[in-house]
């Protein structure tokens, strides 16, 4: 198993996730995402709002994508 917090995803918290793929620990950081956005929590819709900023631009998503995988695999 590996961790990863919000914040290594991308995201405004230490939240640690849990996962042995880098898939599940995504789904588990979009999870928390939608929790903290249904909450109403400033410093995690601020970070979405800089994700989907990202995602606008399908090569420096691809690029993120690939960095965050990266890290996930050296844990």
């Amino acid at each position: 198993m590996k961790k990863m917090t919000c914040k290594q995803l991308g995201g405004a918290c230490n939240q640690v996730f849990e996962a042995r793929t880098f898939k599940e620990i995504v789904k588990l950081s979009k999870k928390h995402g939608m929790e903290m956005f249904k909450a109403g929590d400033k410093s995690h819709i601020n970070a979405m709002q800089k994700m989907q900023e990202i995602m606008e631009y399908p090569d420096l998503m691809k690029e993120w994508l690939e960095d965050k995988q990266a890290e996930f695999n050296e844990l």
